[in-house]
């Protein structure tokens, strides 16, 4: 899969925007910090994609990220019918910049 490219269940590969995935992690950032690997009251998100393991100890792809957001877990809300396929598309091109 292209870099900044995500497949979401039932929907087509979306380009992320990793602008507009800035915007969006706003409401991300009360749990979860992007300037800092420092636990918030979720795993902080710096360096995400350089990482070898997520906090749920898998590798993070694409697709194991987007499933994250889509179903929550371990305290985080699930985002599959809060947050459109584009904005999650934006929101994985700003982790990658993190």
């Amino acid at each position: 899969m292209a870099v900044g490219c995500v497949a979401f269940a039932g929907a087509p590969q979306k380009t992320g925007d990793a602008a507009k995935g800035k915007e969006v992690f706003e409401q991300c950032s009360v749990c979860h910090n992007s300037d800092s690997d420092e636990k918030k009251m979720g795993p902080g998100l710096k360096g995400l994609f350089k990482k070898a393991k997520m906090a749920n100890g898998k590798a993070p792809t694409d697709a194991n990220v987007a499933a994250k957001i889509n179903e929550g877990g371990g305290g985080m809300p699930a985002y599959s019918d809060i947050l459109t396929d584009q904005e999650k598309a934006d929101l994985l091109a700003y982790l990658k910049t993190l």
